[in-house]
C-alpha cells in the first residue's frame, strides 16, 4: 500500500512538472509577453500601423473565444493528454512560422489564427483541468505552482531570450527561437510526464464534501458563474493585455526598452510568485473575498504605470500589477473547482478563458487605436482602470463556498467517509 501511495505521489509530481513547463511555453509567455518586442520592428519594416498589427491579437481573441469551450469539452470527454500533445506540437510550429511573415497582413493574421487554435489546445485552462483532477488537498497551491510558476517563469525568460535574439539577429530569428523552445522543452516534458488522472465519480472539496459537479448549462444558470466570468476572467484578460503593452506604454512616456523590460520582468516575477501565494491563501482561508484587495493593487499599479515618475515607482507599478494578475489567474481555476466541481471543469473554464482571450484581443486594439488617434496611451489606460474597478466591486457579490451550490444542479453527495 505504501508503495502504491508513493508511486501515485511521484506520478502527481511528474504531472505537476509537466503542466508547469507546458504553461511556461503557452501563449501568455510565448505570444502575449513578447508581443511588444515584435510590434515596433514589424511596424518599421512593413509600414503597418500599430493598431493593424494588434488586430492579430483580436483574431486570437475570436478564435480562442470559439475554441476554448469546445476544446475543454473534448478534454472532459476524451482526456486532456489527447488534446494537449498534438496541440503543443502544432502550436510550436505555428509560432516558428511567424518568421516567414511577408508584407501581407492577411498572411500574418492567418498564422496568428493557427497560433491561437493550436495554442488553445495546450493552454493553461487545459493544464488546470489536469491539476484540478489530480489534486484535492492543496489544490490551490498546485494550481498556483503550475500556472503561476509556469507562466511567470516563461514570461520572465522568454522576453529576455526574444529581446536578445531580436537585437542581434532580427525579429524573424526571434520567432524561430520561440518556436524551438516550445518544441524542444515543452513538448518532451508533456510527452514523458503528463498523464490524465484516474477516473473519479466525484470531486472532493477541502471541506470533506464530495461535489457531484455541475454541467456547463447548470453552472451558467447561477449568478456566481457570471460574476466570476466578468470580474475575474475578463479582468485577467484586461491585465494580460496591459502586460503585453508595458514596453510601448513606457516608450510612449519616454522610457527606453531597458526600463520597459525591467518593469515587465518584475511584473512577470510577481505574477508568478503571487499566483502561488494566492493559491496557498485560498487553500487556507475559506472565503472568495480574500482576492478583492489583491485586485485593488493591480488598479493602483496600472495608475502608477501611466502616471508615476521614476524607475523605482515604475518597478513598484510592475510589482503591484503582478500581485493583481497573479491573484486573478490563481483564483479563477480554484473558483471553478470549488463552485462547480471538476467533471465539467474543461468546458466551464473554457468559457471563462473565452472571456480572458476576448479581453486580451479587444484591449490591445483599443490601446493602440487610442495611441494612433491621440498619440498617447493615457485615455485607454484610464478606461482600463475604470473597468478593473467595476470588476473588483462585483467580487463582493460572490457567496461563500457551498452556499446553495447545487440549487440548479444535483444535490451534494454524502460526506466522504
Amino acid at each position: 500500500m505504501a508503495g502504491a501511495v508513493s508511486g501515485a505521489s511521484r506520478e502527481r509530481t511528474g504531472v505537476l512538472i509537466a503542466c508547469t513547463l507546458g504553461n511556461a511555453v503557452s501563449t501568455t509567455p510565448a505570444v502575449h509577453a513578447v508581443f511588444g518586442l515584435f510590434l515596433l520592428p514589424l511596424s518599421a519594416e512593413f509600414g503597418w500601423p500599430r493598431a493593424a498589427i494588434s488586430v492579430a491579437l483580436g483574431i486570437m481573441a475570436v478564435t480562442g473565444a470559439i475554441a476554448y469551450p469546445l476544446i475543454g469539452r473534448i478534454a472532459d470527454r476524451h482526456g486532456a493528454r489527447r488534446v494537449i500533445l498534438p496541440g503543443l506540437a502544432l502550436y510550436g510550429l505555428a509560432v516558428a512560422a511567424l518568421s516567414l511573415t511577408s508584407a501581407s497582413l492577411v498572411q500574418f493574421y492567418a498564422v496568428f489564427l493557427a497560433v491561437s487554435l493550436f495554442g488553445a489546445m495546450a493552454s493553461t485552462p487545459i493544464y488546470s483541468k489536469v491539476i484540478a483532477e489530480w489534486y484535492d488537498a492543496g489544490r490551490g497551491t498546485a494550481l498556483g505552482i503550475s500556472a503561476g510558476a509556469g507562466n511567470g517563469m516563461g514570461a520572465v525568460l522568454l522576453p529576455i531570450v526574444a529581446a536578445a535574439v531580436v537585437a542581434q539577429q532580427g525579429w524573424r530569428s526571434g520567432y524561430l527561437a520561440l518556436g524551438a523552445i516550445i518544441l524542444l522543452i515543452g513538448l518532451p516534458a508533456v510527452l514523458t510526464l503528463l498523464r490524465d488522472a484516474p477516473a473519479r465519480e466525484a470531486s472532493a472539496g477541502q471541506d470533506g464534501i464530495a461535489v457531484a459537479g455541475m454541467t456547463l448549462g447548470e453552472a451558467a444558470r447561477l449568478p456566481r458563474f457570471w460574476i466570476i466570468l466578468i470580474a475575474i476572467a475578463s479582468g485577467a484578460g484586461c491585465t494580460t493585455a496591459i502586460f503585453s503593452h508595458v514596453i510601448p506604454i513606457l516608450a510612449d512616456r519616454g522610457y527606453g526598452v531597458d526600463v520597459g523590460t525591467g518593469v515587465l520582468s518584475c511584473f512577470a516575477l510577481m505574477t508568478s510568485a503571487w499566483q502561488i501565494a494566492c493559491g496557498r491563501l485560498l487553500d487556507r482561508f475559506p472565503t472568495p473575498r480574500i482576492v478583492i484587495p489583491m485586485v485593488a493593487m493591480a488598479i493602483i499599479g496600472l495608475a502608477l504605470l501611466q502616471f508615476g515618475e521614476g524607475v523605482s515607482v515604475l518597478i513598484a507599478a510592475g510589482l503591484l500589477l503582478g500581485i493583481g494578475m497573479g491573484a486573478q489567474y490563481g483564483a479563477l481555476p480554484y473558483y471553478v473547482a470549488r463552485y462547480f466541481g471538476t467533471p465539467a471543469f474543461g468546458a466551464i473554464i473554457g468559457v471563462m478563458y473565452s472571456a480572458i482571450i476576448a479581453a486580451q484581443g479587444i484591449t490591445p486594439v483599443l490601446l493602440d487605436h487610442g495611441f494612433d488617434v491621440t498619440g498617447s496611451y493615457r485615455l485607454a489606460v484610464i478606461v482600463s482602470i475604470i473597468a478593473l474597478s467595476a470588476g473588483m466591486a462585483l467580487l463582493l457579490l460572490l457567496p461563500r463556498y457551498g452556499a446553495g451550490a447545487h440549487s440548479a444542479a444535483p444535490a451534494l453527495a454524502a460526506h466522504v467517509g
